[in-house]
């Protein structure tokens, strides 16, 4: 018989090795902040704690823990039991984590133990992760940092995702940045996204400073934002550019703004819904910036886009697209990112195309 797991305080192990949580707070608490490892099981729904943690203001603990009982029992307490048991057997190197280690956690860990099974939890639970996190961010705020600009389409984040040294922001906010930057999977919450940023930098690194490659990205990707210290050393950070060429741009961005979402959407809808909310991604991303375009360009981008999606419903090309996409780039994006680059011009420290930049930074991270 191998020895019980203690409990554990190693909160950078946790996070280091995406150690499987089983987390027990209610659906309300998880949905505000996670850990990236972390599934909810809940001890209680979000109707049972609102009543027990108003008997506990009302009446005191020991009261709290009896109602609590009363509400957990029989065959709910079983359906719960039989979940947790489960997660138990899949991750035997895992963890029972409450909002602060206290009592929902040790309750969990004794019907477990009640029923066989010894299976340690978090102290401190989400709280004390949290804090971590939130430190472990501060902390890696002040290194060295390398930020890869360029326009829409010369594949920056496909080349940050493949340098050791890279941190996808985007990735970890479910979001590419732009007004047609919204993926199939909804946006983390604010919390969650700077939890799965710490554990992302605290795998990047150990004990040591490394430099960072990051995108050059605005305060928001989406409706998140970049934490304050991180953004502000970002501010400060050299510029590497990628300057493709305009037709190379155009065929990366067809294939991931209409070729990947359109089967992103087909594989988790039926055909009629899939192709119905695909067309809508796509229009809002246009709507959100009608005011840009100018109310005609707006109206004829639209026709355009109605007519590609027909298109490529019925004959599966995406080449219609390319009849707005063109002159989006070259009216709107393009414009845009040059006046913002034009402010950084000192920041920049080499341009070239997607292979030189590529080469360029493996070299130096």
């Amino acid at each position: 018989m191998h020895n019980a797991r203690l409990n554990t305080q190693h909160y950078e192990h946790l996070l280091r090795h995406d150690t499987p949580l089983i987390d027990v707070r209610a659906p309300v608490e998880f949905a505000q902040g996670a850990m990236p490892a972390a599934l909810n099981l809940p001890l209680m729904s979000d109707d049972e704690r609102v009543a027990v943690g108003t008997c506990y203001k009302q009446r005191g603990q020991q009261a709290a823990v009896e109602l609590g009982h009363s509400l957990v029992k029989g065959e709910l307490r079983e359906a719960r039991m039989q979940k947790w048991l489960e997660q138990c057997r899949q991750n035997p190197d895992g963890y029972l984590c409450c909002a602060r280690g206290g009592l929902r956690s040790h309750l969990v860990q004794h019907w477990l133990k009640e029923a066989g099974v010894d299976y340690p939890l978090v102290e401190g639970g989400y709280k004390a992760l949290r804090h971590f996190a939130t430190q472990a961010i501060e902390e890696r705020a002040h290194w060295p940092m390398m930020l890869v600009s360029g326009n829409t389409g010369c594949g920056k984040t496909i080349l940050i995702r493949s340098l050791s040294a890279g941190v996808d922001l985007e990735g970890l906010a479910h979001h590419r940045g732009s007004s047609f930057g919204r993926t199939i999977v909804e946006q983390p919450s604010q919390a969650s996204f700077e939890n799965s940023l710490a554990a992302t930098l605290i795998k990047k690194s150990v004990g040591k400073p490394v430099p960072l490659v990051i995108e050059d990205e605005g305060r928001m990707i989406g409706s998140r934002h970049i934490p304050e210290s991180f953004r502000e050393q970002m501010t400060r950070a050299k510029i590497v550019v990628i300057e493709d060429p305009f037709e190379v741009r155009l065929e990366r961005l067809k294939n991931e703004y209409f070729q990947q979402m359109s089967e992103a959407f087909l594989s988790v809808n039926d055909e009629q819904t899939a192709w119905k909310e695909y067309g809508e991604y796509l229009h809002h991303g246009l709507f959100a910036i009608r005011r840009r375009l100018g109310l005609e360009r707006f109206v004829q981008f639209t026709g355009y886009l109605d007519r590609a999606l027909e298109l490529q419903r019925n004959t599966g090309s995406c080449e219609g697209h390319l009849a707005w996409l063109s002159p989006l780039l070259e009216e709107y994006y393009d414009p845009m990112y040059r006046y913002q680059l034009s402010k950084k011009a000192g920041q920049i420290v080499y341009r070239g195309d997607y292979q030189q930049v590529e080469s360029w930074l493996r070299d130096r991270t």
